[in-house]
């Protein structure tokens, strides 16, 4: 048996949950299809075995094979729009967090000019 890649065993719960719940929804839309495994793995290029670990939600399955299966079912659209920077949260948060800090120097370096405005006049 191979050696699991150490990004694949360090999967958060949650994600390993997510990549499961793909696998098993892209079963129930084949079966929904009347597709047998064979015929949907001749459709997507695959053997029988890989398109088994997809609807297993197996981690190590290429992302173009999963690319290739919500093409399949025409949901895979909404690849380009997984990691949009637009919602990316942590970047958003960070440009918040860098213009709040930048509001904030601005503001003392402001207070202290008219401090030393209102010193230099006396």
């Amino acid at each position: 048996m191979p050696k699991l890649a150490r990004a694949l065993q360090q999967l958060p719960p949650a994600t390993a949950a997510a990549i499961e719940k793909l696998g098993a929804d892209l079963a129930v839309a084949r079966l929904r299809r009347k597709e047998s495994l064979k015929t949907w793995a001749g459709r997507m290029g695959v053997s029988v075995p890989t398109l088994q670990r997809l609807e297993a939600g197996d981690p190590s399955v290429g992302i173009g094979i999963v690319a290739t299966a919500l093409w399949l079912i025409q949901r895979d659209g909404e690849l380009g729009k997984l990691a949009a920077p637009e919602h990316d949260r942590g970047a958003l948060e960070m440009d918040v967090r860098k213009a709040e800090e930048l509001g904030r120097a601005r503001a003392l370096a402001s207070a202290e000019a008219r401090t030393v405005k209102r010193q230099s006049k006396r």
